[in-house]
């Protein structure tokens, strides 16, 4: 009897971390103030990162950006190649251009996903 109710505990406290673990999976910095919670992670992901285009390859589909913080990825300043999602989206865009822009994460590949030019 004593290890059926050990078991019981053991099981109640593992899906008690596994909960835990899921609800801070995505690595944000919130608080547990349920629906107020919900609202910050997407907000936080739409946020466009400013940015400056040092080079576009449009045979390829990608550009290098000198950029700021990417909030969306958790990504400091620094210049980088990105692919983008679409290569019709660097139509209209020259390098020395400063833009506006997203990004998504896809295991160790970043890609553009909206850009357009600052204003």
């Amino acid at each position: 009897m004593n290890k059926l109710k050990l078991s019981a505990v053991a099981l109640a406290l593992l899906g008690t971390t596994a909960v835990y673990a899921g609800n801070h999976a995505s690595g944000h910095n919130h608080d547990h103030g349920g629906a107020k919670a919900a609202k910050e992670i997407p907000a936080a992901s739409t946020e466009l990162a400013d940015g400056e285009i040092r080079k576009i390859n449009k045979s390829t589909g990608k550009i290098t950006v000198k950029h700021g913080e990417i909030k969306s990825v958790e990504m400091p300043p620094m210049t980088m190649v990105f692919g983008v999602a679409d290569k019709a989206m660097l139509d209209g865009l020259n390098e020395g251009d400063k833009v506006k822009f997203n990004v998504k994460q896809e295991g160790s590949n970043y890609t553009v996903t909206e850009i357009k030019k600052a204003q």
